[in-house]
């Protein structure tokens, strides 16, 4: 008996540390974003940005304000939004990725893992783009700035088919781009 009511005591005192050292910050996403996706093509490589974008996150701290965790992330983007320095290559790629009936691109999270340092998350969520929903994999480079504010960096890889998008041709198809193509972003969250 009295090995049972120390086991429930010492298990009381661990949740109430656990819950005393970890506190939900929600943030958002105020106009410190770029979205950069290169892909290659049969004449050059090319580049499409985009800094307008919608996106909410909850992160949770340590007592000690260290990052523990990601409970919330999701964005939606405007998939015209996306520039390059060619209208000839925006229009090509609007039609491949169907913008006029899928008009956002977008990513919710279903989980994420922090490292013990909190310097790295690894988000797991469900990317939507042409209409097409996939899970996918996105690791993310974080820091905590002296004001608070938190920047995560990284790069990801897709390919477009993995979205029913057929790689776009251009010129009557003497051109053709690539399969894949490299996501590179840079989102700062302010709460």
């Amino acid at each position: 008996m009295k090995t049972l009511i120390k086991t429930m005591t010492l298990l009381f005192v661990a949740n109430q540390l656990t819950t005393a050292t970890i506190a939900q910050v929600q943030y958002q996403q105020k106009n410190d974003f770029t979205l950069t996706i290169n892909g290659t093509s049969t004449m050059h490589d090319w580049e499409m940005k985009t800094s307008k974008i919608a996106c909410n996150a909850t992160f949770t701290f340590y007592e000690d304000g260290e990052l523990g965790g990601l409970t919330l992330l999701n964005f939606t983007m405007p998939a015209e939004s996306l520039k390059s320095e060619r209208t000839g290559l925006d229009a090509v790629a609007y039609r491949a990725l169907k913008t006029k009936q899928y008009p956002t691109i977008t990513f919710n999270l279903t989980s994420a893992a922090v490292s013990k340092q909190g310097t790295v998350i690894v988000c797991t969520g469900t990317l939507t783009v042409a209409g097409v929903t996939q899970s996918i994999d996105i690791v993310g480079a974080t820091q905590i700035n002296t004001d608070r504010s938190i920047t995560i960096k990284g790069t990801k890889q897709i390919d477009m088919r993995d979205f029913d998008i057929d790689p776009p041709t251009f010129l009557f198809g003497q051109f053709t781009t690539g399969e894949n193509v490299t996501i590179t972003f840079n989102l700062t969250f302010r709460h």
